[in-house]
């Protein structure tokens, strides 16, 4: 028999988030028990009217209170309303708060739902990188027309090194390589001409990163794809495009990736302001 007779309990959880991590540390406490609970979250709560309502609420029940809130105002309010009710709580962030406060150099931002918005960083991260790999070397044209930026140029312009130094700043990117002797993608035309971004390279540089990546594979350097005659039909043919369909162009010749990187991600928050 239940103790003294009362109803099923009810856990509030309440949160000025979503009040994931409530549910969470409230299931497995929970799951000690066997006995039935009803738990009810009650995410996104900053007013204190809704408060009141839901402390009324838990006062007519057997009822616990548990909550992660990071606002102190909120918390000293929770405190005295249930009090008030005689309603048992627990705080489950506070106390990590306080800890912490001890051994760092800086005071807590207390704002709401932060790690959820670190984890949705991460995972759109995540997608980003798993999208320039997909969509790398125009191995599926069909992704250009999902990118937020499309890179092209010649073999051996930073194109690849680029596309995942963009994913890892949550920038789809896709990237298509331009050769004389194959017409581009049908779907680089579809692609608006702000998305697009060329990219060039001085010809007495490319030789040399092409005649360095010859000997890398084991390979002789007086392959064609390392003479300067051929990489200035490649680099002609490149600009020839790039003025075609009204790219940016940026030159990567003694450049960083991340210096690249940092124009293009410059650009584009200039065209989402846009």
């Amino acid at each position: 028999m239940y103790l003294e007779g009362k109803a099923e309990p009810v856990v509030y959880l309440i949160s000025d988030s979503v009040g994931e991590t409530a549910e969470v540390v409230a299931k497995a406490v929970a799951s000690q028990y066997n006995f039935p609970v009803q738990i009810r979250r009650e995410p996104y709560l900053k007013d204190p009217v809704r408060l009141q309502k839901i402390l009324e609420e838990a006062a007519e029940s057997n009822s616990l209170i548990a909550y992660t809130l990071v606002q102190p105002e909120l918390r000293q309010a929770i405190r005295e309303k249930a009090r008030q009710y005689n309603i048992p709580i627990i705080d489950i962030m506070g106390p990590m708060l306080e800890g912490f406060s001890k051994i760092m150099p800086v005071k807590p931002r207390l704002e709401p739902g932060l790690m959820r918005r670190m984890d949705g960083d991460y995972f759109n991260r995540i997608i980003a990188v798993e999208f320039a790999v997909k969509y790398d070397d125009g191995k599926d044209p069909r992704g250009m027309l999902l990118a937020d930026v499309v890179l092209v140029g010649v073999s051996r312009t930073s194109k690849t090194p680029l596309s995942m130094y963009l994913a890892h700043k949550r920038v789809k990117t896709a990237n298509m390589p331009l050769i004389p002797e194959v017409e581009p993608a049908r779907e680089i035309y579809a692609v608006p001409k702000e998305k697009i971004i060329g990219l060039t390279i001085a010809p007495e540089l490319l030789q040399k990163i092409r005649q360095e990546r010859l000997s890398s594979l084991g390979l002789k350097n007086g392959s064609n794809y390392a003479s300067l005659e051929r990489i200035l039909e490649e680099l002609d043919y490149a600009q020839k495009f790039m003025r075609s369909v009204g790219c940016r162009v940026f030159d990567v010749s003694n450049k960083a990736v991340e210096e690249v990187a940092g124009k293009i991600l410059k650009l584009l928050k200039e065209l989402d302001r846009t």
